[in-house]
């Protein structure tokens, strides 16, 4: 071979090297993130095959009896047949409602596609109802300007059974990478997803989604990944803002389909004030509906979304476009700021009963204003109260060593009885930050099996703009099951220390149940505010 024929080779090579290097550090466009983060709220549904039964939606096949897994492939296709399904409905409400995107789930655990798909008879095309509902999702909530976004289970616990495989999750053996011809399955209704219906803004990987995400970015490349490459965390709010983006998946109640007996929601405010503290901590809120069988959505859910409606027809600028402010709360006063100037809101939760014409004062320790500050209501005038033409709603606002005191007006009537119980919004303007807040990191876990004592490991890295804090840690028992999903247990407070240094700090936890998993995180308390590190989670083994 001729050394140009080599040195090409080696160019070819080099190149193809370089590719590959490339490829394996592919994520999400930084830019489509950045977006992504600017909407701030999403529409989750969870709607499958066994929407009828009003159970768990596909766990329900993991150790069910043949005869229970054979009524549940072969009967339930058979009565699928939402004939109330009204998109545009769904579309129209999620519009008022303030949400930017919506997460459909085009495929559960259970295999069900909910598209018209020619990679498998177990699908919403060969049911009574025979349409493809994701086509018309689609069209419905693209015509109301809202990003589109589809969940994807690469479980299919159809194609196991099919297969002669122990029906699972979690377990070697069933996943599509450890499998070619189950990756080839996947990669296929991946390609019809990704080419039948324009361009998708969103996806989300409930599964490993090793290869997949490159698979999918390479029939989409400005596709954002949620689950798959970012943090998802479930059912429950993290201490702390995570670095970079993250999406929070909630539900309204205890299930995430529709569950007809034995459900518990939240209310709209516990909804609104959650979407809150997941904008102040830098996150989305993808909150879920199960539709009814029949393609409704359930009245108790569409209340609370009209609930959030409302609230957001006054508020949506305070959780649209915003970021982190330098603390994410003072007490139940919770704060966001525009991502492109020096405006904070101020999220007034858990206040007392606020009639209708009357005025409260809160002090801000962590904002300062400036001679050009400019306090309002968000919603409301400084001018007039309906039927009161004596009061005068104007917001003031004095700035002294003790912070910054704002006295407001409660003066927009959006209640007949006048007993708004949701948070109200002060707009603040033209601030600069009153405070330099501390820093602490949780480090590690040591468990003692023999003494049956847990040393846990936190640093402080910064005191603040103040000469002395007090540190320590709080731990909780981790609940919720395999998933570990939940967070019901209340966090219990450590003893703290004094500390005029950076630096490390311990803790020697005893009396722990062998056998639990438990969770603790690192706490700084400044004199004006209390700040933690991440949470972290260990095992206590015998």
């Amino acid at each position: 071979m001729s050394y140009d024929a080599l040195r090409m080779l080696r160019q070819i090579a080099c190149s193809l090297i370089l590719t590959a290097a490339l490829w394996a550090q592919r994520t999400n466009d930084p830019a489509k993130v950045e977006l992504f983060r600017d909407r701030g709220l999403g529409l989750f549904v969870h709607w499958s095959v066994d929407a009828p039964l009003g159970g768990v939606i596909s766990h329900s096949l993991v150790g069910a009896t043949p005869d229970y897994v054979n009524r549940f492939f072969t009967v339930l296709p058979g009565i699928f047949n939402p004939d109330r399904f009204q998109p545009e409905k769904w579309a129209a409400l999620a519009k008022l409602a303030g949400f930017e995107y919506i997460m459909f789930t085009t495929k559960h655990h259970a295999g069900f596609c909910m598209w018209d798909t020619a990679t498998t008879p177990f699908s919403v095309g060969h049911t009574p109802y025979g349409k493809d509902l994701t086509k018309q999702l689609v069209d419905a909530f693209r015509k109301q300007g809202i990003a589109i976004g589809f969940y994807f289970s690469p479980d299919d616990f159809w194609w196991l059974h099919q297969h002669g495989i122990t029906i699972n999750r979690h377990v070697k053996g069933v996943y599509p990478q450890q499998l070619p011809e189950f990756m080839d399955y996947t990669k296929r209704q991946l390609r019809e997803l990704l080419t039948k219906y324009g361009p998708i803004d969103y996806f989300f990987f409930d599964g490993p989604a090793e290869q997949l995400t490159d698979f999918a970015w390479s029939l989409q490349p400005n596709l954002v990944i949620t689950r798959g490459v970012m943090e998802t965390p479930e059912q429950y709010i993290p201490g702390v803002p995570l670095k970079g983006a993250w999406e929070g998946n909630l539900t309204m109640g205890t299930e995430w389909p529709w569950k007809p007996t034995n459900e518990v929601y939240k209310s709209g405010k516990e909804l609104i004030e959650i979407l809150i503290e997941t904008r102040a901590k830098g996150g989305n809120l993808l909150l879920n509906i199960g539709p009814k069988p029949d393609g409704e959505i359930p009245i108790e859910q569409e209340s609370r979304l009209r609930e959030i409606a409302l609230w957001n027809f006054v508020n949506i600028e305070a959780v649209k476009n915003v970021r982190p402010w330098v603390i994410t709360n003072e007490n139940n006063v919770w704060f966001t700021r525009h991502k492109s100037d020096n405006t904070v809101y101020a999220f007034l939760t858990k206040m007392d009963p606020w009639r209708l014409g009357t005025a409260k004062t809160v002090t801000l320790s962590s904002v300062r204003s400036t001679p050009q500050t400019q306090v309002t209501v968000l919603g409301q005038t400084d001018e007039i109260v309906e039927y009161s033409p004596d009061i005068k709603p104007k917001t003031t606002w004095k700035q002294d060593d003790a912070g910054l005191h704002i006295t407001a007006y409660r003066a927009q009537r959006l209640y007949t009885d006048r007993r708004w119980p949701n948070p109200i919004v002060l707009k603040i303007t033209n601030v600069q930050p009153a405070l330099t807040p501390p820093e602490v990191v949780t480090s590690s876990v040591q468990w003692n099996a023999a003494a049956r004592t847990a040393t846990l490991h936190g640093r402080l890295n910064a005191l603040g703009d103040v000469h002395q804090v007090e540190v320590g840690f709080q731990y909780r028992e981790k609940k919720g099951g395999t998933d570990l999903s939940e967070r019901t247990q209340p966090w219990t407070d450590l003893p703290g220390v004094p500390r005029t240094s950076t630096g490390e700090f311990t803790y020697e936890l005893k009396g722990l149940e062998l056998g639990r998993p438990y969770e603790y995180r690192a706490r700084v308390k400044h004199p004006l505010i209390t700040m933690f590190g991440e949470e972290k989670t260990f095992r206590t083994a015998p």
